[in-house]
């Protein structure tokens, strides 16, 4: 199971997101925080796998955390979660090392895939922040001619839901599927174009303008 510490200042939504998760089967909640202070002696005691980091708290912000918490344990994954998409914010955490920056959402499915990605070596990004990131990259360098890959229209259907921002869960509903033939046409897609995680995926389909 995924060891996972929680620091977030809204304690309704902690609290929420700490049962849905100790609920997964693929989560273990060692721990959840009010606030980031002293993040690295809580990170050094319960040895999570992934640390979820509000960017926005009391005290010490989670960029400010994160900074501390790279400097000292550079391994450690952090996948920042906040409601702000803004550009300062977003490049601010990714330059501070965040392994993922996700936009709290009502659907706590989109935050476990979020931290099952960031464990398996993915580089989280919600589709719009992956979209934002691609353009800001695209504004900097010479734009790319659109890519071919083989895929079948059902897996170029399910792309163009992940591009959406759809959950697994939403994708099934929208296309008639169940969830495991998702993820199955999910996995194919991934091997098509040599990714590891949905906004990886997701930045490719739009540079490449497959959707």
């Amino acid at each position: 199971m995924i060891r996972v510490v929680l620091f977030e200042d809204n304690k309704s939504f902690r609290q929420s997101l700490s049962l849905y998760l100790a609920g997964s089967d693929e989560v273990f909640m060692c721990a959840s925080f009010g606030d980031a202070e002293g993040c690295v002696g809580k990170i050094k005691r319960y040895k999570p796998d992934v640390v979820l980091m509000d960017i926005q708290m009391p005290g010490i912000s989670g960029i400010e955390a994160l900074q501390e918490i790279k400097a000292t344990l550079p391994d450690t994954k952090v996948l920042m979660q906040t409601v702000f998409d803004d550009d300062h914010r977003v490049f601010a955490a990714i330059c501070a090392g965040a392994n993922g920056y996700v936009l709290k959402n009502p659907d706590p499915e989109v935050m476990l895939q979020a931290i099952v990605d960031v464990h398996g070596g993915g580089a989280w990004m919600t589709p719009s922040i992956a979209a934002k990131v691609l353009r800001m990259f695209q504004s900097q360098f010479v734009k790319t001619q659109p890519t071919y890959v083989s895929l079948t229209d059902r897996e170029r259907e399910i792309l163009g839901c992940m591009v959406k921002g759809m959950s697994y869960k939403m994708i099934a509903d929208a296309c008639s599927l169940s969830f495991h033939t998702v993820h199955w046409h999910v996995k194919h897609i991934y091997e098509k174009l040599h990714v590891n995680s949905a906004p990886e995926a997701v930045a490719k389909a739009i540079e490449g303008r497959m959707v």
